[in-house]
This record gives C-alpha cells, structure tokens and sequence, in this order.
C-alpha cells in the first residue's frame, strides 16, 4: 500500500493535484489561500497564491485594486501618495493639495524646490528679480509692494546715494543739511577725522571738528592765546576788538575776576577798579 500524501490542514489526497509546501508541510491551493494569504485593504477579499500582489504601509492590495482614491487610475507603476489613508496618483494630489506658482500658475509638484513669502508659493526658477529677472534663490531680496528686487538691484533702483562718494547707501548712514552720507564719508573738512557721533560745526556749509574749526577760524583768548569756540556752553567776553574767554577775563595786575565787575583798559591790560586806583 503506497504511502499517503494529504494536505496538512484538510487531510485530503494532494495525488494529482496542485500544492503549495510551507515549513515541510504540503497544503492543497484553497487550504494554503485561506490560512496563508493576505486580505486585500481594498476589496476584502483573499489575494489568491497566483494574484500579483502589492503592499504600502502594512496593507496589502490586489493589483486591479491598487487605485487612485479620485481618478480611479491603477497605481500599480505610478508614482503615487497617501492623504488620510487614501491613495492619490501625482496629478490628483497636485490638483488637490499642492500650492501653485504665482509666477507661472502651474503646480508645485511635491519633491520640488520652492519659495514661500507672505502667504505665496513660487517655483525656485520663478522667483525672479523684477529689475534684472534673474533668479534670487536662496540671496537675500527686499520686497517692494508686489514686486521683489536682489539687494544689488534694490539699492541701485531705491537706495538714497552718499552726498560724497555718490554710492548707494545700503543701511544706516548720516544726514547733513537734508543730504545722506555714508558715516565713513562725514569727516572733518580739516583733518579729516569722522564727525558721525561727535560735537561739530560748519563753515561754507562744510563740516569740521570742533578743534579744526577752533584752530582755523575762532578768534582767540587775549589772555591764554586758545580758540574761542563758544560750543559746548563755553561763554566769552568781548570788549572792543578783543575777546576772552570767561575764566580768563581777569585783572592783568592781581588776577581777580572781572566777569560782571568793572573794569579799566590799560593799553594791552585790563585792571580792576583796585588795581586802576593804585597806579
């Protein structure tokens, strides 16, 4: 008597039929479909051992079933995305969910280099800048109304240009009688020194430091032969073609203050009422 050769599950003769052997065990068509295969996610039915098969996330799908959530196109060689557990082929999920360009108004397909700025999205190649249209990528640009400009552009276009250099000011900077200047280009008409922060003074409607101008154009002290500038409260006396500084308007005799007391000219000497009545 031969040897018996039956299905491990429904103990039926495999003689002359189709089997399928798992783990040693042999197991006729149905019996190894139904402990073995998977339940499609779509159409709840068994994929059958001889069915194509296709699997994302944990589920299993027959090929027919493997379909767009929208359009109803088969995935099976489509590139494809889940949205809330549905399947979406490229387009439909473009159509639906990507942001378009408002440069071109085509969609930003996913996976593509993009910008966004104020609530807008762009192709990388679209954001241009509306001086030269050459693409600013990753650069920096300032926005003008609807409009977008490269700094380059920006500065060349809007940007108030130095009194003295004529160059573009890109921040910061010093205004003199209504005019910008680069804080590098507001010097001292005299010794050149850089006036943005500091005391200073015109002349001509050119700017010096306080000790140029003092040593050009002040009058000086009768008394210790220094500029009499006047800035910072310093106060000075005058007296006919002479002047002096307030600590310096002393009696030439005994040094006493003059300031607010009377006083007598004696040739290149000032004396006080005691020094005069001495003489």
């Amino acid at each position: 008597m031969a040897d018996r050769f039956d299905c491990d599950n429904c103990k039926e003769s495999l003689y002359g039929r189709k089997y399928i052997q798992s783990d040693d065990n042999p197991y006729c068509i149905p019996c190894y479909d139904s402990l073995f295969s998977n339940t499609c996610d779509e159409c709840k039915e068994l994929i059958g051992h001889d069915a194509r098969e296709l699997f994302y996330e944990d589920r299993h799908y027959h090929e027919h079933c493997f379909r767009c959530f929208r359009c109803d196109r088969s995935l099976a060689d489509e590139p494809f995305t889940s949205q809330d557990d549905a399947l979406l082929c490229n387009d439909c999920y473009c159509n639906e969910f990507s942001s378009k360009c408002v440069a071109c108004d085509k969609i930003v397909m996913p996976g593509t280099r993009k910008l966004e700025y104020a609530g807008s999205t762009w192709h990388e190649g679209c954001f241009i800048c509306h001086s030269c249209e050459q693409p600013i990528g990753s650069k920096s640009f300032i926005p003008d109304k609807d409009e977008h400009y490269c700094v380059p552009c920006y500065e060349e276009k809007f940007a108030p240009r130095c009194t003295r250099c004529k160059k573009a000011l890109a921040k910061g900077g010093v205004t003199y009688r209504d005019e910008p200047w680069h804080k590098e280009c507001f010097v001292c008409t005299g010794c050149k020194t850089q006036l943005a922060g500091q005391h200073f003074t015109s002349r001509d409607d050119s700017p010096y430091c306080l000790k140029c101008f003092g040593s050009l154009y002040a009058k000086k002290c009768e008394a210790c032969s220094k500029p009499i500038t006047g800035f910072g409260g310093g106060k000075y006396i005058s007296f006919e073609e002479r002047q002096w500084h307030q600590p310096c308007f002393t009696c030439s005799n005994c040094s006493i203050s003059l300031v607010g007391a009377g006083f007598f000219p004696d040739g290149d000497r000032i004396l006080c009422r005691d020094c005069h009545n001495n003489l």
